[in-house]
């Protein structure tokens, strides 16, 4: 899953009542990274249960990680040596460019970086 830029991210979507929200952010997310030319593999937590699992191989691999939610995550222990954006699903959905210029500035950051913003 190689991109011309070479990037390669994973995110976890998951709302308060894990329906829309969490659907919509990882489509929005998808279509971000399209127009960046980044490739993502997205985890989704919601009315579904946890879909899409990322493995610890895609986890260790990413050069980033997006943490789009409103609630605790499963597992969010997994993404703790990691660089991570995070960001509330409304937030993200009302202004996606300020995750974007996140992710930038994170992939120029040391290992362990984390950014949250509110």
């Amino acid at each position: 899953m190689t991109t011309a830029s070479g990037r390669f991210l994973v995110a976890v979507t998951a709302c308060v009542s894990g329906v829309a929200h969490t659907y919509m952010a990882a489509e929005r997310l998808e279509k971000i990274c399209q127009q960046e030319k980044w490739s993502i593999k997205i985890e989704t937590q919601g009315a579904l249960g946890i879909e899409n699992v990322l493995s610890t191989e895609d986890i260790l691999r990413a050069d980033a990680v997006l943490l789009i939610t409103d609630i605790e995550l499963n597992n969010a222990e997994r993404f703790t040596q990691c660089r991570y954006v995070k960001s509330g699903i409304s937030a993200f959905m009302r202004e996606p460019q300020k995750v974007v210029s996140a992710v930038r500035k994170l992939l120029a950051a040391p290992q362990h970086t984390h950014i949250t913003l509110t």
